[in-house]
């Protein structure tokens, strides 16, 4: 559990904590584009190397990157496995009907990077933008649709109230797991069956506390007279910088150069 490091915000003094919040989810989506667009093997190593050179920016410990990654590498490697079998083209290796292909291989090569890649941004959106800056950039993103009646603040507040409890939850569950191990609990040996039986003592107290934090956060937001997003004012107000205006010039040339090497390109 400590190593999910979803929705965890680093403090530091980068070129990534000093841009705008709106202006990097607008960027990651654009590099999201990117990591799909990739079409040939030039075209992904010049955005892996991108996205590490975006990680190295962040002055954020090579460590949390680590972790995060260390979470979701089970689905990277069977991702990558069925995707090694599937592939079309003159087999290399085949034993029964195990058959794989070159075509295989560089499917399996693509879906690890671009997974890898996308976890990467996502994990640097998070740990280089504050909850509050998050929940202010969305809701500046989304604000065309409050002409049509859409709750932009309330779902800007829910979305980022949900990414900030994430390591919360974790650390709870941490605590009652410990407590429960601590009174005999046996939730690593047996049966799948039984261990999954064993985490129901987990999960119940767990629900309470989840439970009992969104109430104690709703008093808290009464108490302090929160009415919603009409009529709010902000201390803090968003404006864009010189460095913001390079950081897009710098994703737009990263676009033209993808678009070459997958245009010119075929290998």
């Amino acid at each position: 559990m400590r190593d999910i490091t979803l929705g965890q915000f680093f403090p530091a003094d980068s070129l990534l904590h000093r841009l705008d919040p709106r202006v990097k989810i607008v960027l990651l989506i654009a590099y999201i584009v990117l990591i799909f667009y990739t079409g040939n093997i030039l075209s992904l190593l010049f955005i892996a190397l991108t996205v590490l050179a975006i990680v190295l920016l962040s002055a954020v410990p090579l460590r949390m990157y680590l972790k995060s990654l260390k979470v979701i590498i089970i689905i990277v490697l069977i991702t990558s496995v069925l995707n090694l079998f599937y592939g079309t083209g003159e087999a290399i290796f085949q034993w029964g009907i195990i058959r794989v292909t070159w075509g295989g291989i560089r499917n399996a090569v693509f879906v690890s990077v671009r997974i890898i890649c996308l976890i990467l941004l996502s994990s640097a959106l998070t740990f280089t933008t504050s909850p509050t800056d998050l929940t202010d950039a969305i809701e500046r993103l989304l604000s065309p649709l409050a002409f049509l009646h859409v709750p932009v603040h309330e779902i800007a507040m829910m979305m980022t109230i949900a990414l900030r409890f994430v390591p919360t939850l974790l650390e709870e569950t941490d605590k009652i797991m410990a407590a429960q191990k601590a009174r005999g609990a046996d939730m690593e040996s047996g049966s799948f069956l039984h261990r999954v039986r064993a985490l129901v003592p987990v999960l119940v107290p767990l629900f309470v506390s989840a439970f009992r934090r969104a109430y104690e956060l709703a008093v808290a937001m009464e108490c302090r007279c929160y009415q919603g997003g009409d009529g709010r004012t902000r201390m803090k107000q968003l404006k864009l910088c010189s460095r913001d205006f390079v950081a897009m010039a710098v994703t737009l040339a990263a676009i033209a150069v993808m678009v070459l090497l997958n245009t010119l390109v075929t290998l």
